[in-house]
C-alpha cells in the first residue's frame, strides 16, 4: 500500500489570522486511483443486503461489529482482518461478523484524531496521505470477504470510502447532530445510531426518525464542488446501547424501557448493544460478561437484540502514543485481545447452535 494521492499548494494567506487551507483530492479522484472492482461492489451490496435481512428478523444470525477501537497501523489491522475473515467462516451459520475498521476518532477536546487526519502519528496531519491509506486498507480488507463498518464523524471524508462500508455507526457525540441524520439519510448502507453520553436514548431515537426521511441539504459532490445534496431517507437504521455518565443500559430492564420507547414510537425494535464503554465501565476485560448477559437475553427469546460490539485487537489493553509503540495494541481505547475474542464467539456460537438443536 504505497499509493498516494497529494494535496496542492497551500492557498495564499490575507492576515495572520486566517486559517491556513490545504487543497485535497477529490473523492471522485482517489475513487479512481484506488477502484473498487464490479465483483467486490457486488460483495459489498451483498454484504449490506445480509446486514438488512439480520435488521428486518429475516436472518436470525447474531450481528457482531468487531476490531480494533481505532485503526493506527496498517500492517496489524491487517493481520486481524486475516484472522477475523477465518474466525467469521467459521461461525457464520449463527453469525455475521464485521470488521470495524474506524479511521476517524472523535474528541471531546483534543488528540490524536485517526488514520485519515494524522496517519505518520506525529501531529503532521496528512490528510491527503491518511484518505489514501484509509481506503487502501479498506480494499484489501473488503478482498478478504469482510463487511466492514465505520464511525462516520466528518461528513467530507465520508466520500471517500463509502462504497466499501457494509455498516456505519453515528457516534454519541453526533448523533445529535442535524448534519449527520442528514448524511445518514442518503447512505445506501445499514446505519447505526449511538445513544447519548449521557445515556438516554431519545436523541438516537430521534436521528432515526429524522434518517428516515428524504432531506435537501448542503454538501460536497464527489469531484470536490459545493452542492445540494438530495437524499430518498434511510429505512435500515438502528440503535446502538453503549451506556452512558449513570452507567450501563444493556441489562434486561433498560432494554425493556427501550423496546416500549421504540413501540410507542413505531420504530422497529433493532438493538445493537456496545460492550464496551460504560457498558463495561470503560474496563475492555468486562466486554465478554457484557456480551454473555446480552447473549442470554436474546437465548431466552429477545429478537429486538439483533446485535453487539466488541472492541478488539490482537493484543488486549491500550498504550498510549510514542515514538516506540507494542504491535498490535490500540493506541485509542482499551480492547479485547484477539484470542479471548476468538473464544468469546466461538463458543457463542455453539450456545447458539445447541438452541437450535433443541
Amino acid at each position: 500500500m504505497n499509493s498516494s494521492v497529494s494535496a496542492l499548494p497551500l492557498s495564499t494567506l490575507n492576515s495572520a489570522n486566517e486559517a491556513l487551507t490545504l487543497r485535497l483530492p477529490s473523492s471522485l479522484q482517489l475513487k479512481q486511483q484506488l477502484p473498487l472492482s464490479n465483483a467486490l461492489a457486488q460483495q459489498v451490496a451483498a454484504h449490506r443486503q445480509a446486514i438488512r435481512a439480520i435488521l428486518d428478523g429475516e436472518d436470525y444470525r447474531l450481528l457482531v461489529v468487531v476490531g480494533p477501537c481505532s485503526i493506527h497501523d496498517p500492517r496489524s489491522a491487517l493481520e486481524y482482518a486475516e484472522k477475523l475473515s477465518r474466525l467469521a467462516h467459521d461461525v457464520s451459520d449463527e453469525m455475521l461478523l464485521v470488521m470495524r475498521a474506524y479511521v476517524e476518532k472523535p474528541r471531546t477536546t483534543v488528540g490524536w484524531k485517526g488514520l485519515a487526519y494524522d496517519p505518520h502519528l506525529d501531529g503532521s496531519d496528512d490528510m491527503a496521505a491518511g484518505l489514501t491509506l484509509s481506503r487502501e486498507l479498506m480494499l484489501e480488507m473488503v478482498r478478504l470477504g469482510l463487511p466492514i463498518a465505520t464511525e462516520l464523524l466528518q461528513p467530507m471524508a465520508a466520500g471517500y470510502f463509502d462504497d466499501l462500508l457494509g455498516w456505519v455507526a453515528i457516534g454519541a457525540r453526533t448523533t445529535e447532530s442535524q448534519i449527520h441524520r442528514e448524511m445518514a439519510s442518503g447512505l445506501s448502507m445499514p446505519v447505526g445510531f449511538k445513544n447519548g453520553t449521557d445515556g438516554g436514548v431519545s436523541v438516537a431515537v430521534d436521528a432515526m426518525r429524522s434518517a428516515a426521511h428524504p432531506h435537501r441539504h448542503f454538501g460536497v459532490d464527489s469531484h470536490g464542488h459545493p452542492a445540494i445534496i438530495q437524499t430518498s431517507g434511510n429505512p435500515d437504521t438502528h440503535l446502538v446501547l453503549r451506556g452512558g455518565h449513570h452507567g450501563p443500559n444493556f441489562d434486561r430492564a433498560s432494554v425493556a424501557r427501550v423496546q416500549a420507547d421504540l413501540t410507542r414510537l413505531k420504530i422497529p425494535s433493532r438493538i445493537m448493544v456496545d460492550c464496551s464503554h460504560a457498558n463495561s465501565g470503560k474496563d475492555p476485560l468486562r466486554q465478554p460478561d457484557v456480551f454473555n448477559e446480552v447473549l442470554e437475553q436474546r437465548l431466552q427469546g429477545d429478537r429486538s437484540l439483533i446485535g453487539m460490539m466488541i472492541e478488539s485487537h490482537l493484543f488486549e489493553g491500550c498504550q498510549p502514543l510514542s515514538p516506540a509503540l507494542r504491535y498490535g495494541v490500540s493506541v485509542t481505547d482499551g480492547c479485547l485481545g484477539f484470542s479471548a475474542t476468538e473464544q468469546l464467539l466461538s463458543s457463542a456460537a455453539e450456545r447458539l447452535r445447541a438452541q437450535v438443536r433443541a
